[in-house]
């Protein structure tokens, strides 16, 4: 099914996220994509605004209503663009994936220790101008649908070895260079670095101190170059 009929999405348009269950929608619907670069526009300022407010609030926090009013368009717009609660959700998280990776130019080359220290230092910059608040939205969109929502599970996961997999690439060309041991394991590196990324950014949040995150980066740095050859 590529869009609920007419009747449907009237039918659905006060039903907010908080009061939708999930075994209302067994099976993910998609709405179909724009043809044109108004409609493309428009559903990108729906899906922005959407992922905004989820970042702010939470899934279960934000109601369609609330997408509504930030993106300023018409209830019948917001169906068109999205089938259902799950299509929009679903798209938030791939938009939310991009805009994590996307705010990390130094993801772009990871394969010298001094561009990984500039990339953690990038980390802990972005905590201090954020003031320690909001901590990873991809770890937190795990913690809110992991458990309920499969499709979005694997969809996070994914987001996260899309994370990983620069420091991978990176350390496998080190490798190659001799500047990293035979015997390490850069997807195993990857995983420990990524982990520390995570504690300390639930630290920083919760604390309020973006230091947390700079000792969680230090200690993951020192065990990297534990493995230099």
């Amino acid at each position: 099914m590529s869009i609920l009929d007419h009747t449907v999405q009237l039918q659905q348009l006060s039903t907010q996220w908080t009061s939708q269950s999930k075994s209302s929608y067994p099976v993910h619907v998609t709405a179909a994509e724009p043809r044109t670069d108004k409609g493309r526009a428009t559903r990108n300022r729906v899906l922005d605004a959407a992922t905004a407010l989820v970042f702010e609030r939470g899934v279960a926090g934000t109601t369609l209503d609330d997408v509504r009013a930030a993106a300023n368009v018409s209830k019948g717009q917001l169906y068109h663009y999205f089938a259902d609660k799950d299509d929009l959700v679903h798209a938030v998280i791939d938009r939310t994936v991009q805009q994590v990776l996307g705010a990390q130019p130094a993801l772009a080359d990871l394969s010298s220790w001094a561009a990984i220290a500039a990339w953690f230092d990038d980390l802990v910059q972005l905590q201090l101008d954020r003031d320690g608040i909001g901590g990873c939205p991809i770890g937190s969109l795990a913690g809110e649908l992991a458990e309920t929502d499969e499709q979005a599970r694997t969809e996070l996961a994914a987001g996260f070895d899309r994370w990983e997999a620069p420091l991978r690439e990176g350390l496998r060309q080190m490798q190659a260079e001799g500047k990293l041991r035979r015997g390490a394991h850069p997807a195993r590196l990857a995983t420990a670095t990524l982990a520390a990324i995570q504690g300390g950014l639930v630290l920083t949040q919760t604390r309020r101190d973006p230091q947390q995150l700079r000792i969680a980066l230090d200690a993951a740095y020192a065990y990297l170059r534990s493995f230099a050859a």
